[in-house]
């Protein structure tokens, strides 16, 4: 190469260099972060701050989270008119020796379907019969055991086998018979079904080979090792569980308005033994649920999980019909009832019912979204102020969430809070970090109740996607003077019915593994009630370089430490230097100190069943932990520094805890914007 030529390689290569395209060489930046860990700057963050939103979507509860291995129960998917629709039940048997027919004879008069069995002859060894293959296919798992559940009546002596067995049904699991005389009145029966053998695809099958007719009606298997017994599938239980969340947003969503409002969920039917619950078609994502997982169940989630219930009532709005206001009263005081049942003494009208299906003690309700996404809806202000005066009126505490944003503008309305729903592309999330900077720090506090990266950045769950979430999560921690709540969605997703992409955790009938959206969450799961920093970050470069700090104590040892959470949304290793302002020469404990990062090595991978840990938080080489240290800072990165603080600083440290709220003048609010 001749001279010029090296000048020139020379000067492309330090071209290069700044915009980080060296062939076969990382590009690197340099910056510096301040976090001011002095006693008295901190602020403490809600404790409500991060929590969960769950909606019937995807099977997330039918399906899902719902242990009911059994779809259509009550035979009632058609609705009660006959013939009904059985799906997925199917005929055991040739039809010239079988009928199956429904009709109105139910014992439950809000579910009158029941499914009749016409056998027209003895039949030979096996017998003929129906089955049900659950939600694609049931979890029968040797060693467990399944507690089956149905109504019967038959005017003839009755021979019944009830079995789990394999998906093709030719290898028995577990089974039972049922020998007795002529059951002319519906009769429940109870077994318990030990498995000897495992089928992820199994089925629940009930078969005779006695000429005669069969009613069935309520037919229900569970497995009996559901969380505390309360009907929840452990090992998504456990994952929900695990990022700590402070609420619980229930039951949706568009599942609650219904594409119209004969088909929006109505708390009433959701309540009481599961046998009488009526079940509804969910119109907005096109499935028949049972309503097991029905009102109580969701008080009792929030409680098992120990978040405050969030409870999201249809105001007579659906998505395309209303009720107008001077017609919603009836509305108006089914909200007033559902408030009861929750909160209210077991001695009254609907807290003795909710004592009756075992909770004695009233559920903590403290907030009520009026409405979902309905702001824009002609009705919706002249129903939110019915609901609104209604509610305060008898509970004065409950803080009341309305529809309408006031990030930019105030309200028209009185509010305690205002839903905030994002959902965009990945860049678009990540400048929407600074979304809450110039909100108004007066007035009602939001709730980010609906957020996701959505689109061709996210896929079914990707790194871009995470990442982006991760930064506006930052975002909120360092606006949560102004952000009181903010929750993730969609929360659950059965990978055989994809409503919707990306989602949080992902599952079929017995595996299950979390996004990289729902690893991100994790980062944030102390964050609720700890004390958010001051921080800076300098460069002599434009970075795509978002990073917060938060103090707080640890609950397993009650040491103290300190979290820096740091996104590189860039494609350069970035050379950080990192002082801890404030803290004395021996402040930190580096032995006690950790590091953990969730990076990949392509932008869009993702998890699946088969490599379920691709893109999970892994540690990091961590020590050098000090008041003043270097660390390097990987490309598309979230990483988490646990700065463990030594127990000679805690005493004093332990002051910058308490909160104190002092109300402020409006006319000093342009000069009181955070720097958090």
């Amino acid at each position: 190469m001749d001279s010029f030529g090296v000048w020139f390689f020379g000067l492309f290569a330090l071209f290069a260099s700044f915009h980080g395209l060296v062939f076969g060489l990382e590009a690197y930046q340099s910056a510096q972060l301040s976090i001011n860990a002095s006693r008295g700057v901190g602020r403490q963050i809600p404790e409500t701050l991060f929590g969960q939103f769950f909606e019937e979507i995807n099977h997330a509860g039918a399906g899902g989270l719902w242990a009911e291995l059994v779809s259509n129960r009550g035979f009632e998917a058609g609705g009660p008119n006959t013939p009904s629709n059985i799906d997925p039940w199917t005929i055991i048997g040739d039809y010239s020796i079988i009928n199956v027919s429904t009709d109105r004879s139910s014992c439950f008069s809000r579910n009158i379907i029941a499914l009749r069995m016409d056998i027209l002859c003895d039949c030979p060894s096996g017998g003929v019969g129906v089955y049900n293959p659950g939600y694609w296919g049931m979890n029968i798992e040797q060693g467990k055991t399944y507690k089956v559940v149905f109504y019967a009546k038959s005017l003839q002596p009755i021979s019944l086998t009830v079995s789990l067995t394999s998906s093709d049904g030719t290898q028995i699991l577990a089974s039972a018979n049922i020998e007795s005389i002529a059951l002319p009145s519906w009769t429940k029966w109870e077994l318990l079904l030990n498995s000897t053998g495992t089928d992820h695809s199994g089925r629940l099958q009930l078969t005779t080979t006695r000429k005669g007719v069969i009613w069935l009606d309520q037919v229900s298997a569970m497995p009996t090792d559901t969380y505390k017994g309360h009907g929840f599938r452990k090992d998504l239980f456990g994952m929900l569980a695990d990022l700590k969340p402070r609420f619980l947003r229930f039951p949706g969503g568009c599942f609650v308005e219904g594409e119209w409002l004969r088909n929006a969920f109505r708390w009433k039917q959701t309540i009481g033994p599961w046998e009488e619950r009526p079940g509804h078609f969910g119109d907005v994502w096109m499935y028949w649920t049972d309503d097991g997982l029905g009102y109580f169940e969701f008080l009792q989630l929030s409680e098992d999980l120990g978040a405050a219930p969030v409870w999201v009532f249809n105001n007579g709005i659906s998505h395309n019909d209303e009720v107008d206001t001077s017609s919603i009263i009836p509305f108006v005081q089914d909200v007033l009832d559902s408030i009861e049942f929750a909160r209210g003494p077991p001695d009254s009208e609907w807290g003795r019912v909710r004592a009756v299906m075992g909770h004695p003690e009233p559920f903590p309700l403290q907030y009520i979204a009026i409405g979902n996404e309905d702001c824009w809806k002609p009705n919706y202000r002249g129903n939110y102020l019915k609901f609104y005066n209604a509610i305060k009126d008898v509970y004065p505490d409950i803080s009341l969430i309305t529809n309408c944003d006031g990030s930019s503008q105030p309200l028209d309305h009185p509010a305690d809070l205002y839903d905030f729903h994002i959902y965009t592309s990945a860049n678009n999330m990540f400048s929407m970090a600074h979304q809450f900077d110039k909100t108004s720090r007066f007035g009602p506090k939001a709730f980010v109740s609906e957020y996701a990266v959505t689109g061709k950045d996210a896929g079914t769950g990707s790194l871009l996607a995470a990442l982006a979430e991760g930064a506006f999560l930052i975002g909120l921690e360092k606006n949560s003077d102004v952000v009181k709540m903010a929750s993730y969605a969609p929360l659950f997703v059965n990978s055989n019915d994809r409503r919707w992409n990306p989602d949080a955790i992902v599952f079929n009938s017995w595996q299950h593994f979390g996004t990289p959206s729902y690893w991100v969450q994790q980062f944030f799961s102390e964050s609720s009630g700890a004390t958010i920093l001051p921080v800076t970050t300098l460069s002599n470069q434009s970075l795509p370089f978002i990073a917060s700090a938060i103090t707080r104590q640890s609950v397993t040892d009650n040491s103290y430490y300190l979290r820096i959470k740091i996104v590189n949304f860039g494609s350069n290793t970035v050379n950080l230097k990192m002082s801890l302002i404030g803290l004395g020469a021996n402040a930190v404990n580096p032995s006690g100190s950790t590091c953990t990062t969730l990076t990949s090595t392509n932008l869009m991978d993702e998890n699946s069943f088969a490599t379920p840990n691709k893109v999970v938080p892994r540690p990091c080489v961590f020590t050098n932990a000090d008041v003043n240290m270097n660390v390097v800072i990987s490309p598309y990165s979230f990483t988490s520094y646990d700065v463990s603080l030594s127990p000679s600083i805690e005493p004093a440290y332990k002051s910058d805890f308490t909160s104190y709220d002092v109300s402020l003048s409006p006319s000093i609010e342009p000069a009181y914007k955070s720097d958090m």
